[in-house]
């Protein structure tokens, strides 16, 4: 008798699958309401456009989330509660610390 050779359980729609949906043409074509793919946009954006332990200007941090979607203020106060960036009480800097 062959031996039959099983697979692990493939998910449908891979996390970066996920995340790679909601853009188009390299721009965020929405931002998700759910939690679960927000913080899996969010830490996307974190890893991909700022440095670890880099300091940032609210501009720079702006200028870079501009790169992908109008609403840059919503993603940085996004990106700011969800301690992806952390900044001091007077925001005059911004750092991504994960």
């Amino acid at each position: 008798m062959p031996e039959q050779q099983t697979l692990p359980p493939q998910p449908s729609v891979r996390r970066t699958d996920q995340v790679t949906a909601l853009f188009s043409h390299g721009r965020l074509v929405t931002i998700p309401r759910k939690r679960a793919r927000l913080e899996q946009l969010l830490t996307r954006l974190a890893e991909t456009l700022f440095e670890r332990d880099r300091s940032y200007t609210e501009r720079e941090v702006n200028e870079a989330l501009l790169t992908v979607h109008e609403d840059c203020s919503a993603l940085r106060r996004h990106l700011v509660v969800a301690g992806l960036l952390v900044r001091p009480r007077d925001g005059s800097s911004y750092r991504r610390v994960r």
